[in-house]
């Protein structure tokens, strides 16, 4: 294993692989420098002196400035570093495009084709409320219908309790409405029972309306106000009825085209843009030349490394829409009296990331190289092929959840410090780190700390495709094997 790495030639820091101790003399493509102080793995020492102000450089790009004077070997973290991001930018569209392509693999996996030619990878009956007062109910219903088919026949079944549909006004209100009636269409979901109340805002009649065409005879609706005596008896007889449709349905080859995939990061650390991300950037680039989709999010993480994308645009409009996304995500910050810059979190600067711009520059390596071809606003759906950038915070499950609601099948999460969680399509978890994977093997389905101990990316890439097939097929991730299942959607203003 390595000890220390400097990514970009123009870097002035380098990373340490292990952890590395006062007095150490490293050399780094020749020049030789002696530790100041105790430095952890995944963070940063000086590969040179540094005068208060002066930028500091990794991945090539600034990711702050120095908040004092700093010898060659100091230790380079949060505590002296500080973010070079202020306000709202102007930007010029300077197109970079590369066609990333490979020859077509023929590589398929077993997937279910839906009546609209949508395919799933799961096949799950999900028992989803219009309003947050129903949550109990749902959650009986499922409770019931597992208790009585053991689950046989079915994925899962699963009831996505959540806090909205009342006492929400305009964006917030649509918001929901949206990211209900995408669960709706969803393709993992063999059958829907959606449940309202009948009083609520989202009224059951007008969401049933706005979710457009559907399939009726795999998606259902009962409003508890209307049901005489004990609803959960009723909704679990519907429930049964849907169960009965679903079980029939059968695992096909598809097209590994036909898959999409979301790209998330959550608990980063100094080892997530040097080993998990890019090789999501990696996979997203191989599936993209395959003709498949991929989506990446978290807006506020890419605050510093906004131009890559936008000059990744596919055209003017696309850069226009990047920077519309960009932009109107730092005026809801200064809105609310926050500076667009507050971020890395703690868990990110006890991993080793001092900036949010340096968190940014290892976030977007998650999607490659590959052309911008759509951008997408929150409760949007995937409507373009290739990769896509959706509006939505950094929060993990508010994030997460968007991504399985624009379309994706799968939500592919790396994270140096760990998690459990899971949204409502499969959220599998790679680590960035061997220490995480080892520790949490009930968290971490795919280890990518590998890549800077024995391990080439070509190799781990292959193993990563072969895997992410297996799962496409039917093979539980973890957040499934233990039942971490929500939903978390986005709020911005007022409650009544």
């Amino acid at each position: 294993m390595i000890s220390h790495l400097k990514i970009n030639p123009a870097d002035n820091v380098a990373v340490a692989i292990t952890e590395l101790k006062k007095g150490t003399v490293v050399n780094v493509e020749g020049q030789e420098v002696v530790l100041q102080e105790d430095v952890p793995a995944g963070h940063k020492f000086a590969l040179k002196n540094f005068a208060k102000g002066e930028d500091v450089i990794k991945y090539g790009y600034p990711i702050g400035h120095a908040i004092e004077d700093a010898v060659a070997g100091a230790w380079m973290s949060d505590k002296n570093i500080k973010t070079n991001l202020a306000g709202l930018l102007e930007y010029t569209y300077d197109p970079q495009l590369e066609e990333v392509t490979a020859p077509d693999q023929g590589l398929t996996f077993k997937g279910y084709v839906r009546k609209n030619g949508d395919v799933g990878i799961r096949n799950e009956i999900w028992i989803i409320p219009t309003v947050g007062c129903v949550n109990g109910i749902v959650n009986q219903i499922a409770e019931g219908l597992r208790a009585e088919t053991k689950g046989e026949g079915v994925d899962a079944i699963v009831a996505f309790p959540h806090n909205y549909g009342c006492s929400q006004l305009g964006e917030d209100h649509e918001n929901t409405k949206k990211v209900l009636r995408n669960m709706v269409h969803h393709p993992n979901a063999g059958a829907i029972l959606v449940v309202g109340l009948g009083c609520e805002n989202n009224q059951p009649d007008v969401f049933r309306e706005f979710c457009g065409e559907f399939d009726e005879e795999r998606v259902r609706f009962m409003v508890a106000q209307q049901v005489p005596g004990d609803e959960v008896p009723t909704g679990l007889g519907i429930a049964r009825e849907l169960y009965a449709l679903a079980k029939e349905d059968k695992r096909v080859d598809v097209p590994f085209s036909k898959l999409k995939i979301g790209l998330k990061c959550g608990g980063s650390d100094g080892f997530s843009g040097i080993t998990a991300n890019p090789l999501l950037g990696v996979l997203s680039d191989f599936i993209v030349s395959q003709g498949g989709t991929s989506v990446l999010t978290e807006v506020p993480e890419m605050f510093g490394a906004e131009t890559i994308l936008m000059n990744r645009c596919e055209n003017r409009e696309r850069f226009e829409q990047t920077v519309s996304l960009i932009n109107d995500f730092k005026q809801y910050f200064l809105s609310h009296g926050e500076p667009v810059g507050e971020n890395p979190s703690p868990g990110n600067k006890a991993g080793g990331i001092s900036t949010l711009e340096e968190k940014a520059l290892g976030c977007t390596q998650k999607c490659g190289k590959s052309i911008v071809r759509d951008v997408l606003r929150y409760g949007d759906r995937i409507q373009k092929t290739g990769l896509n950038l959706l509006e939505a915070p950094g929060n993990d499950l508010v994030a997460s959840t968007a991504l399985a609601a624009a379309g994706c099948q799968i939500v592919l999460f790396t994270t140096g410090r760990g998690t459990p969680f899971g949204t409502f399509v499969p959220t599998m978890k790679v680590s960035t780190n061997s220490n995480l994977a080892k520790n949490k093997p009930t968290w971490i389905d795919f280890n990518a700390g590998v890549l800077v101990e024995d391990e080439a990316m070509e190799s781990v890439h292959a193993r990563f495709v072969e895997y992410l097939l297996k799962v496409a097929s039917g093979e539980e991730v973890n957040n499934e094997k233990k039942g971490y299942r929500e939903i978390a959607i986005f709020k911005t203003g007022v409650t009544l």
